[in-house]
């Protein structure tokens, strides 16, 4: 079992739903719009057509406005694809976490996904009872990001859920917060991905904040954690950052404000010499980075997919 402070995880474990405390499943303000077909799919499974994946597009985008849950919307795919190991072909996106109290659902660094299954399921239940889970979370994170303001990611479906809890992976492969470089080299090329992919994805703390009692870490990245742009890099490069622990006593930074943190993960992109000069080219040029993270960020969500579908 992992150490109260090495909760974190996957670089984006620690993106929180921010500003309401009160979210429920059945604390919906709005009714999501019927699917335009008749057509069935699998349960594991989905292909969908253009006209009912606009529906299920438009019930999530109100929901992410509403709620302002973009940050653990885009924190759930991420853990479900982020288990993918590229060696044997296990883990990656199949919507294991959706077998509640049990196998990748326990997980230390899924604590507090529950609250984001139960804001989605509302919408699954009804315009996406036909998606496989797998490609349904892929699909919010996605409407997420743009609602927040971030580039577009493409969405291709066709992802297969795990038949049954059994197919969890071992507990571990999501990274600690409190490590540097090599540790996520270690964990990121396990999945396949790239020193640039490294940086790049680790720039969605531009939204978020961590939890201290879910991770062990507390405080947002950003001025404003619900707004997605290059902020996470130009703040990294530009503010002072002071070594503190959190209210728990983990390690992690403040800037001079006290108002904005960052962890050891964060910051180890400025002292290794291949990551830095990414981040300055990220904090310098808000289109690169865009550009650059539509595409890991496809790649990610696709991880342990097999043949996808465009939509």
């Amino acid at each position: 079992m992992v150490s109260e402070c090495k909760r974190l995880f996957f670089l984006l474990a620690a993106l929180a739903w921010t500003t309401s405390l009160a979210w429920t499943a059945t604390n919906t303000p709005f009714t999501p719009k019927a699917f335009s077909t008749t057509v069935r799919f699998s349960s594991t499974t989905s292909t969908i057509p253009v006209q009912s994946i606009d529906s299920v597009r438009e019930a999530l985008s109100e929901l992410v406005r509403t709620k302002q849950c973009g940050p653990i919307l885009v924190r759930l795919a991420w853990h479900d694809a982020g288990t993918y190991n590229i060696a044997d072909g296990s883990g990656g996106a199949r919507g294991c976490m959706r077998f509640e109290g049990e196998g990748e659902a326990k997980f230390g660094a899924n604590n507090g996904l529950d609250i984001a299954r139960a804001l989605v399921q509302p919408i699954k239940d009804s315009v996406a009872k036909d998606m496989s889970y797998a490609d349904f979370w892929a699909l919010a994170s996605i409407v997420a990001i743009k609602e927040m303001g971030g580039p577009d990611v493409k969405f291709r479906i066709g992802r297969k859920d795990a038949k049954s809890v059994d197919e969890s992976v071992e507990e571990g492969r999501h990274p600690d917060g409190d490590k540097g470089s090599d540790h996520l080299r270690d964990v990121f090329y396990r999945m396949g991905l790239t020193d640039q992919d490294i940086v790049v994805l680790s720039g969605a703390h531009t939204i978020g904040r961590c939890h201290v009692e879910r991770s062990g870490f507390e405080g947002p990245w950003t001025n404003d954690p619900l707004k997605f742009d290059n902020s996470y890099f130009v703040d990294m490069l530009h503010k002072n950052w002071t070594e503190t622990t959190s209210s728990a006593g983990c390690p992690q930074f403040k800037d001079e404000s006290g108002g904005q943190m960052m962890l050891i993960s964060d910051l180890a992109l400025l002292s290794d010499p291949k990551f830095r000069p990414l981040v300055e080219k990220y904090a310098t040029d808000e289109k690169a980075f865009f550009d650059d993270f539509s595409v890991a960020y496809q790649k990610l969500t696709e991880l342990g997919a097999g043949e996808l579908q465009e939509v």
